[in-house]
């Protein structure tokens, strides 16, 4: 694929052209700038925060590391689609009763991991949750408040019919 040109990628279900593409621009890059999606963060752009965190073919990834050329052909979800619109997650509805959402410049990026953690270990141990969000910075709650968020959604998972 060369310099400028088009390209389609599955963003939340949908099939969306980026036109006028720079072969190296990042996944974080290509849906918030050329997309519109706003809800992955770029902060430290090295990968290190989790704030820009989205799935791509289930894998949790830093999408400021990603180029966006190379996920083509692949399902690509962002916190827009981690739910219908209108409709919190389970999760998301948990950050906020628990009160794991402060500035809410990381909670997107916690909310994938947190996505990608109960779908791999549905009850996972304090550990567990501290190891797979590790990756994630928050600099407003604590930590406190996210990890019961995320035992409030496995416990609610488990007694679900």
């Amino acid at each position: 694929m060369a310099d400028n040109e088009m390209y389609a990628l599955h963003v939340n279900g949908t099939r969306h052209e980026v036109a006028d593409a720079w072969i190296g621009e990042s996944l974080l890059y290509v849906l918030r700038e050329r997309l519109g999606l706003l809800g992955s963060k770029g902060a430290c752009e090295q990968g290190e925060c989790g704030s820009c965190s989205v799935l791509v073919d289930d894998e949790l990834v830093c999408s400021c590391l990603v180029l966006a050329a190379s996920a083509v052909g692949q399902a690509i979800v962002t916190i827009e689609g981690i739910a219908p619109h209108g409709a919190p997650s389970d999760v998301q509805r948990a950050f906020v009763e628990c009160g794991a959402v402060q500035c809410g410049f990381c909670t997107p990026g916690l909310i994938m991991a947190t996505h990608a953690l109960l779908e791999r270990t549905p009850q996972p141990t304090g550990s567990e949750i501290r190891e797979e969000l590790s990756g994630n910075i928050c600099r407003c709650t604590g930590y406190g408040r996210i990890i019961e968020a995320v035992q409030r959604v496995a416990v609610w998972r488990s007694i679900e019919p």
